[in-house]
């Protein structure tokens, strides 16, 4: 309180006893002269002149400071959002200081935050465009062919229209994908949870994708047997949906002849981490921030050759943090990639 009153009234307090001295001095000078010096009547004549000046001087500080202060607050509120608004407006300079300082901050902060998600606004709308675009173009080209006659030959019609079949196929799935991130953003996908054998999903998941792995000679394998079952509550269906995503990614980038291996343990008392790791080219630690960003591909020479939406690991991000769980990446260049993310246990 002392520190308060300090700062707010020592302008006042000094510029009075300036002006309370100067005037005490002048009127000491007069009454010498007139050869009536009265000592009683100077310190009176002093407390009078200091009180009358302080009161003066502090009123019309506080007035005068008070208006622009309160111009700056009144500008303020263009910015709804503005803390500084919020605040009781106040004449002492230090605090005055403080919260605009830290106003600034805030904004510079605000508009940095800005800058960061238009620069991925425009990536992203670059990536949907980049991927609806290839397929789009590859229909309406088969189709083209047909139009001008290619038709008539039934070899040639039979192999452009499944061709343009498969491009749509394509372009469904990325609808597809996009329109399932957008429920889980907006929280318009409802959950289904459920108790059920993590283990026994994860054999349905190795057995749907068998063909697929064998293609590139990997093994998809446990860590270890798994004889008893392991209950876990979530969505079955999402979590599937994860665990094909994540095991279809380590084939597509594994090495041949590699292994992915699933492992689940105990976390702790009501958690369970399940691990899908792989011995494949691994990911750059400067990739591994926006690795679950929609359409991010690591590979920046474009190519989609190992096909997928693009929106695979974003799907799996956004369907764990839906079941307010967590996901982990390690990866190391040429020795693989380790994806984890936790489940509660079923009691």
């Amino acid at each position: 309180m002392q520190n308060k009153l300090k700062k707010t009234y020592r302008f006042s307090f000094i510029t009075s006893l300036y002006i309370t001295i100067f005037l005490t001095f002048l009127s000491s000078v007069f009454l010498y002269i007139l050869h009536s010096v009265d000592v009683l009547y100077l310190i009176s004549f002093a407390v009078f002149t200091y009180v009358l000046t302080f009161i003066v001087i502090q009123y019309r500080v506080e007035r005068f400071i008070y208006r622009r202060v309160k111009k700056i607050y009144d500008d303020l509120t263009l910015l709804e959002s503005s803390s500084l608004r919020k605040q009781p407006i106040t004449t002492d300079m230090a605090t005055l200081t403080e919260e605009i300082e830290k106003y600034a901050k805030d904004k510079k902060l605000e508009i940095e935050t800005l800058k960061v998600r238009e620069e991925y606004r425009k990536e992203f709308l670059g990536n949907v465009s980049h991927e609806l675009k290839t397929p789009l173009f590859t229909v309406q080209g088969y189709l083209l062919t047909l139009i001008d006659g290619a038709i008539d030959d039934k070899k040639v019609s039979e192999k452009y229209l499944n061709r343009a079949n498969k491009g749509l196929e394509r372009l469904i799935y990325i609808v597809k994908d996009l329109d399932m991130i957008t429920k889980l953003e907006v929280g318009d996908l409802r959950l289904n949870i459920e108790a059920f054998n993590i283990v026994e999903l994860v054999e349905s998941v190795f057995d749907l994708l068998e063909m697929k792995a064998a293609k590139k000679k990997i093994s998809l394998i446990f860590d270890m047997e798994y004889t008893e079952p392991i209950m876990v509550l979530a969505d079955r269906e999402r979590i599937q949906q994860v665990l094909t995503n994540l095991i279809v990614n380590s084939i597509k980038y594994g090495e041949e002849k590699g292994t992915t291996e699933v492992s689940i343990e105990d976390l702790i008392k009501n958690k369970a981490i399940v691990r899908v790791t792989d011995n494949g080219e691994g990911i750059l630690e400067t990739n591994l921030p926006r690795l679950f960003e929609r359409f991010y591909r690591v590979d920046k020479s474009g190519s989609r050759k190992e096909g997928g939406s693009g929106l695979g690991l974003s799907i799996v991000k956004h369907i764990i943090e839906a079941h307010d769980e967590k996901i982990y990446i390690e990866s190391e260049i040429g020795i693989g990639s380790e994806f984890s993310f936790t489940l509660e246990k079923a009691k």
